[in-house]
């Protein structure tokens, strides 16, 4: 390697649609703004990191809509799926939101199965100029589904590849909140909640980060909480835990040294490290906008779809109410 070179990482986009029953007009004014400095940011690929849908896990239509969006960029992009994008890490609990299932929002393999024929596989390794990258859905361990067999021979498979410089890895969830060996959160916990809906749980937890580091993973891109921190060293590995691109920062009363706004990540790849760099986004759109709907989880029969500003309005894919019970 004889020369720097620039990536791209971006998260949580949440594109949603003016046919929907919620949408938020600063969300769509955010992601223009940023998708515009990404454009003109020199960097040869992009990597996204999930939740580019609203309601993707409900309406196959922001699939397409986000598709067609990336394809817009000057360099490919190289994706995996969020959780608005595909359902929600798995439980047999619910969890103490009364707005929300949390059962019935647990992933599944026919949504896992759709993303992909948009964005392609939810696990992909690949070089470029000598970095190696990563993309995985890190959700579906613990899950039973077919696709978390995949997971652990995706990993296994990175553990047996030839040793590299650098290699980036990419997940959507962050795969801890305050320590690698901290318990796992009870989600029927009001306080517990949101810790346990943004990480990993164990033992799932533990094994993929020694997968990982027996990958020879360097840096590793979180996403989730739209909420920035600083990078953290975890053996040879260092954890960025991104900002969003546009959604709005959570759990922000939890630590000191945070960043709320929203932006993309610009990263360097040099002879020895890579330096990845916090792009705010230079229209953070505070003014007064369109905003209407429910924001969170809502169930699906509390769904007004009256309410959208352009005809026709979607409706929920057909075979959701009976394959869900949502």
């Amino acid at each position: 390697m004889t020369e720097s070179w620039t990536f791209a990482h971006m998260t949580d986009h949440h594109l949603g649609s003016r046919r929907s029953y919620r949408f938020r007009e600063d969300f769509e004014c955010r992601w223009r703004s940023v998708k515009r400095q990404i454009a003109e940011s020199g960097a040869e690929l992009l990597l996204v990191g999930g939740d580019l849908t609203r309601d993707g896990d409900t309406h196959e239509f922001e699939y397409l809509q986000a598709r067609e969006d990336l394809d817009t960029l000057p360099m490919p992009s190289f994706v995996i799926p969020g959780n608005m994008d595909v359902g929600n890490k798995h439980t047999e609990r619910e969890g103490p939101r009364e707005a929300r299932s949390d059962i019935a929002l647990n992933m599944t393999s026919e949504r896992l199965t759709l993303f992909a024929t948009y964005f392609g596989p939810i696990f992909w390794t690949f070089m470029h100029r000598g970095v190696r990258f990563s993309g995985f859905y890190a959700a579906v361990a613990g899950s039973g589904l077919p696709e978390e067999q995949r997971l652990w021979r995706f990993l296994e498979h990175l553990t047996k590849l030839p040793p590299v410089r650098h290699h980036v890895a990419m997940m959507h969830y962050w795969p801890y909140i305050e320590s690698p060996d901290e318990p796992n959160w009870d989600i029927t916990k009001p306080e517990e909640y949101l810790p346990w809906y943004f990480g990993i749980d164990q033992p799932y937890r533990g094994r993929m980060l020694d997968m990982l580091r027996e990958a020879g993973v360097t840096d590793l891109l979180c996403g989730h909480v739209h909420t920035g921190r600083p990078p953290e060293e975890l053996g040879d590995m260092t954890i960025h835990r991104a900002p969003s691109v546009s959604s709005t920062a959570q759990m922000t009363d939890r630590w000191d040294e945070i960043e709320t706004r929203v932006g993309f990540q610009l990263c360097t790849v040099r002879e020895d490290d890579i330096d990845v760099q916090f792009v705010p986004s230079d229209d953070q759109c505070e003014g007064e906008m369109v905003v209407w709907g429910p924001g969170g989880h809502p169930k699906l029969h509390e769904r007004d779809y009256s309410v959208a500003q352009e005809q026709p309005p979607l409706a929920p894919d057909p075979w959701l109410l009976e394959s869900t019970g949502r």
